[in-house]
């Protein structure tokens, strides 16, 4: 998958820790899907990197790095 990264679109990094499965890795992915303004997001094993629309990148990666703590797992940009 190739992520934009224009004028209105960034890559964003997250380590995750806790994630250990497959199962792990859908529910980061569902959590992420729930915060305004992620897309694409791709999710592995000790990572996940997604678009996050450009204007709002601090608020994404807070309410990114919220969502996945309130799924159980532990994101640091």
């Amino acid at each position: 998958m190739t992520l934009p990264n224009d004028a209105t679109h960034q890559t964003a990094t997250l380590a995750i820790t806790g994630m250990t499965c497959g199962h792990c890795v859908a529910a980061v992915r569902k959590a992420l899907d729930t915060v305004p303004g992620v897309s694409d997001a791709a999710v592995s094993v000790g990572s996940a990197t997604f678009a996050v629309d450009a204007n709002d990148r601090a608020r994404v990666l807070s309410e990114a790095v919220t969502a996945i703590a309130d799924a159980g797992y532990t994101a640091t940009p």
